[in-house]
């Protein structure tokens, strides 16, 4: 534990030292965003533009992490035991990438089909068995769609088939 919190202690402190756009607290075993983090990077925050909680064991996002980093491009959550996400999401008016692979949603997270500027959604590895096709198809950034590994029901996966302004994967 002690050497998980000296991980996040050291890249918290490059990235405050360096003016980096990017907080990667990948592999850290966290199990929630430490809030001690918002209060180190608050003279920083409006730059960051890429976040990375990859291969940790979150088990939830609080709406703090969105509201901390308003100008966020890239959200990478892959390989947690995420089961949704906060309403906030489809406030990001930066969002143009989200990374949710290898999680535990059993639901399509809803909120980012509003999310006018998201372009890639990575969402394999789940246990979704239904995706709003059409909410997809009217956002107006979409370019690809990775649903591969999710137990999708015969409707859906008949929905994915058909021509649409993004690629998907399936």
């Amino acid at each position: 534990m002690a050497e998980a919190v000296a991980r996040v202690a050291r890249r918290i402190n490059a990235i405050v030292e360096e003016g980096s756009d990017t907080l990667d607290l990948s592999n850290c075993k966290l199990i929630s965003f430490p809030d001690g983090v918002f209060k180190v990077l608050e003279s920083v925050s409006d730059n960051i533009r890429v976040v990375t909680l990859a291969d940790n064991e979150l088990k939830s996002v609080s709406s703090k992490v969105f509201s901390t980093f308003p100008r966020l491009k890239e959200l990478d959550l892959r390989g947690n035991v995420l089961t949704k996400l906060p309403d906030i999401l489809g406030e990001m008016k930066h969002l143009t990438c989200i990374n949710l692979a290898n999680n535990s949603f059993a639901i399509f997270p809803d909120k980012m089909t509003e999310i006018a500027t998201l372009e890639r959604i990575n969402l394999e590895g789940n246990g979704i068995t239904e995706i709003p096709v059409e909410k997809l198809a009217d956002m107006p950034a979409l370019k690809w769609l990775n649903v591969k590994s999710n137990p999708l029901d015969s409707n859906t996966q008949a929905a994915l088939q058909s021509p649409h302004t993004f690629e998907t994967e399936c």
